[in-house]
């Protein structure tokens, strides 16, 4: 274990050896393991958008072992998904790779703002998880069931040694659509997840516009002006930088946008990318090759 993992695991005061086993686990992983960066394959979108709209412009990601190997060849972090994707492979690449256990998920058709629960803390020992990934959405009428929810499966993930990843992801309530990616939400999320006891935070990056009007004095005079500038804000407000915090690859896009949103995440203090869509629904070939140039931005060689 390298001097920096071990620096990041001591900012985990309270959590037992388990539990940071497991986070030891995906910090050391793959070609960004002991850096303190990560980059982590999450499929979780046959569930929010259904199966053709994920996997169809990519017939071969229909098979959950397709995704194992995707992560585990590019000598990614982690590989996440819900109970019935890691189900599919997890007595092949047992021990390959770190899981994380998507244990909420939702589908396209639901007219509310939430998340059923999908999978427990039980399951997540049974298949050799490294962690529980659990999504919230900050502003939604039913934030509150969302976060009382993750309060009970965290607490329980812990005391088994398990690690908790949090998606905060701002929605509904009284934000508008432009807000729910302007900074000072984002911020608030992120912060939000990091009260709520999560190891790892999953946010979305943030644009310069500010939502809130009773935030809008706090931001004065605030320099939103670059990308990295606001990863940077969005990482200080999860304890000052004591929590692993990485964002989102959000919808398929080009990889010069890829490769300008890690340079700017690397460049902010952020902890990397957690990245779906635009990895599995590129050719296998070509998601590689751009995996192994993320890996580069990331350790600065590029």
């Amino acid at each position: 274990m390298t001097p920096t993992v071990r620096a990041i695991l001591a900012n985990y005061e309270s959590d037992n050896p388990g539990v940071k086993a497991n986070l030891g686990r995906i910090l050391m992983q793959g070609e960004l393991g002991g850096t303190g960066t990560l980059v982590i394959l999450p499929v979780d979108q046959g569930f929010e958008h259904g199966p053709a709209r994920s996997f169809a412009i990519n017939p071969d990601a229909y098979d959950p072992h397709y995704h194992f190997q995707l992560a585990i060849d590019a000598g990614l972090s982690a590989y996440a998904a819900p109970l019935g994707m890691i189900e599919a492979g997890a007595d092949t690449y047992a021990g390959q790779l770190p899981t994380i256990l998507k244990v909420n998920s939702s589908n396209s058709w639901a007219t509310g703002v939430n998340q059923a629960v999908t999978g427990g803390v039980d399951d997540a020992l049974r298949l050799g998880c490294a962690a529980i990934g659990f999504t919230i959405y900050p502003g939604a009428d039913d934030c509150f069931d969302m976060m009382e929810e993750i309060r009970e499966l965290s607490a329980e993930a812990k005391s088994v040694g398990i690690a908790t990843v949090i998606w905060s992801y701002p929605r509904g309530g009284k934000l508008s659509k432009e807000g729910e990616l302007a900074l000072d939400v984002g911020a608030y999320a992120a912060h939000m997840a990091a009260l709520l006891g999560a190891h790892i935070i999953k946010v979305k990056l943030p644009t310069d516009h500010i939502e809130q009007k009773d935030a809008q004095k706090a931001y004065e005079g605030f320099d939103a002006s670059t990308q990295a500038k606001r990863v940077a804000h969005v990482v200080k407000s999860c304890f000052a930088g004591r929590r692993i915090v990485v964002f989102s690859g959000g919808a398929a896009k080009g990889a010069d946008a890829l490769y300008q949103d890690a340079r700017d995440i690397r460049d902010g203090g952020g902890n990397g990318s957690i990245i779906g869509r635009n990895t599995f629904q590129r050719p296998r070939d070509e998601a590689l090759a751009m995996l192994a140039k993320l890996v580069r931005i990331y350790k600065g060689e590029q």
